[in-house]
């Protein structure tokens, strides 16, 4: 396991924070310097760096090709066997596909990187955000917000385990139970035309006719797929329409657990707060190359397939990257155990000895143990 150090608030009382982008520390956020702040950035000459930001078609229109390719010859498998027990582990792959995969070509897309053909982009955005229930105007400025104020508490509503994480919404999340059901209730919502305190705060005005119609679109379509089903008295057209994302994507929820869980909030260092992992093949094509992740927060314009070279540029600069998810789960379980006591504790990750970290704003009562 990499080297690591362990921070802790212990000393202090550990108070839970308000992590609501309408609360308290929104503003104190504001008042440290953290909101929109600029972050440390390791240097990377300009020629390089525009080559590493090339757009291409190409990459993502071979990925998308195998990815629905895939969802089409694992869900015929599992129509053909539906029935029996021959079924499973096409629909287990399907959902993966549809549950688990979708979520990374919805954000690569949302990124605007994916393809160099805006349309591409977009058609790829509007279909993979539907697969994994992320509503597509909501999630574009919600994104945007997360990699301004990145894991900043009261203003980053993508925090993924608020400390002191509970384990009961943990395992039902591993299913997708909480956010399906709050998503549903909030596309219901906005077909009314209703947007919430919090979304207010960083969706455009201008924007919210958009999210009011993507909403009708989707009740229209999650009607219509429950009708098929009463009509035909058979659960098969839900496995195909809504269910993945609930039996698909426990995959997606641990890649995210990956990503920030356990790190340091309020830095302006993404080497402080995010993870990359190394990862064979498949894991990569289901995660889009996401499991650069600093890379990709450090320069989110640089395209997926160019991760793997931006991490070599700059891999000198940063925190040694995890072997496998194993040795990020390794330390990721005990620091959530230690967090339900301690909502301060985290992991401070190694710098290189020729790297300074940027500025961080740190409890005044915090004290570092090896």
């Amino acid at each position: 396991m990499p080297e690591q150090h362990a921070a802790s608030g212990k000393s202090a009382k550990a108070v839970p924070r308000d992590y609501r982008l309408t609360g308290p520390e929104a503003a104190k956020a504001a008042q440290k310097g953290l909101v929109s702040a600029n972050w440390y950035q390791s240097p990377i000459p300009r020629k390089r760096m525009k080559e590493l930001m090339q757009r291409r078609d190409g990459p993502a229109l071979r990925d998308t090709a195998i990815w629905l390719l895939a969802m089409v010859a694992t869900g015929f498998g599992g129509y053909w066997f539906w029935g029996s027990w021959a079924c499973v582990p096409f629909f287990f792959v399907y959902g993966l596909l549809y549950g688990t995969a979708s979520n990374a070509r919805w954000h690569e897309a949302g990124h605007g990187t994916a393809f160099k053909t805006r349309w591409m982009n977009d058609a790829v955005y509007q279909l993979s955000s539907f697969m994994f229930m992320f509503e597509p105007q909501v999630w574009r400025w919600s994104h945007a917000r997360h990699h301004t104020d990145t894991i900043i508490v009261g203003r980053d509503p993508e925090i993924v385990e608020p400390r002191p994480p509970s384990l009961i919404m943990m395992v039902l999340s591993l299913f997708r139970m909480p956010y399906a059901i709050k998503t549903m209730w909030s596309v219901c919502r906005h077909a009314t035309g209703r947007m919430a305190e919090e979304e207010q705060t960083f969706i455009p005005e201008s924007e919210w006719p958009k999210v009011q119609r993507d909403a009708r679109v989707w009740l229209v379509i999650y009607g219509l797929v429950v009708g098929a089903a009463l009509y035909s008295q058979s659960w098969l057209p839900l496995m195909f329409i809504g269910l993945p994302t609930l039996y698909g994507g426990w995959l997606s929820y641990l890649f995210g657990l990956t990503q920030h869980v356990g790190l340091a909030e309020d830095v302006l260092d993404h080497r402080s707060n995010c993870r990359t992992i190394y990862m064979n093949p498949v894991l990569r094509f289901m995660y889009l190359d996401m499991n650069y992740h600093l890379e990709h927060h450090m320069y989110p314009m640089v395209p997926f397939h160019a991760l793997a070279q931006l991490h070599e540029e700059i891999r000198l600069d940063c925190p040694p990257p995890y072997a496998n998810l194993y040795e990020a789960f390794r330390e990721i379980i005990p620091t959530i155990l230690k967090q339900r006591k301690d909502p301060n504790y985290h992991i401070r990750r190694p710098l290189p000895p020729r790297a300074e970290a940027a500025a961080t704003v740190q409890p005044p009562a915090e004290t570092t143990a090896a």
